[in-house]
């Protein structure tokens, strides 16, 4: 069986619904990386054994949350002995604005993943761009890189979009199933 883990951190609740979303796509199991920026033991031995990764960080000032490349920087370790070379990785991430400079913060988790030398995996979505296209439909961001969503400021994490989140769900289910390819 293939192992899937989500590594994300959480400001305010939206990108915890993207990961629970993501995570039930891949069958995954989640790794949140807390307020301090750090992921207990179980977590980083979830992360040893897992085939794929997937990194999930809300976009701040252009890039990942603080906390997000705390684990990143710790994740060193790891990275010194190639303890995660081949796995497959992929990256998801949720902004206010529509586009919010999200693509910086995908960039940053691809970079962190080549780092590691793995093995990226994109959407393998459509974007949604007909004018008959709506806000809730599927890949409605048109996000190639990773999974994307937008949550207005103001909106609470129940208030995001069934249609962002069931990307999310697609594009876990697309990892998982290119990690299973690669364990094959």
């Amino acid at each position: 069986m293939t192992k899937v883990a989500v590594v994300f951190h959480s400001g305010y609740g939206h990108t915890l619904r993207m990961a629970q979303s993501v995570a039930e796509g891949a069958g995954a199991e989640l790794v949140a990386i807390d307020a301090d920026g750090n992921v207990s033991d179980a977590g980083w031995a979830t992360l040893g054994a897992a085939d794929a990764i997937i990194f999930g960080s809300p976009t701040y000032m252009g890039s990942v949350s603080w906390q997000f490349k705390k684990f990143a920087d710790a994740s060193s370790k790891p990275w010194f002995g190639q303890a995660w070379k081949d796995k497959v990785f992929a990256g998801f991430t949720n902004s206010a604005s529509m586009n919010g400079d999200k693509h910086s913060t995908l960039h940053y988790l691809f970079t962190l993943a080549m780092q590691h030398s793995g093995v990226w995996v994109g959407t393998g979505m459509m974007p949604s761009n007909a004018k008959a296209a709506q806000r809730n439909d599927v890949n409605y961001v048109g996000s190639s890189a990773g999974a994307m969503a937008q949550t207005p400021s103001d909106a609470a994490p129940d208030e995001m979009l069934a249609g962002d989140l069931e990307t999310a769900r697609l594009f876990g289910k697309r990892v998982a199933q290119v990690a299973a390819q690669f364990k094959a």
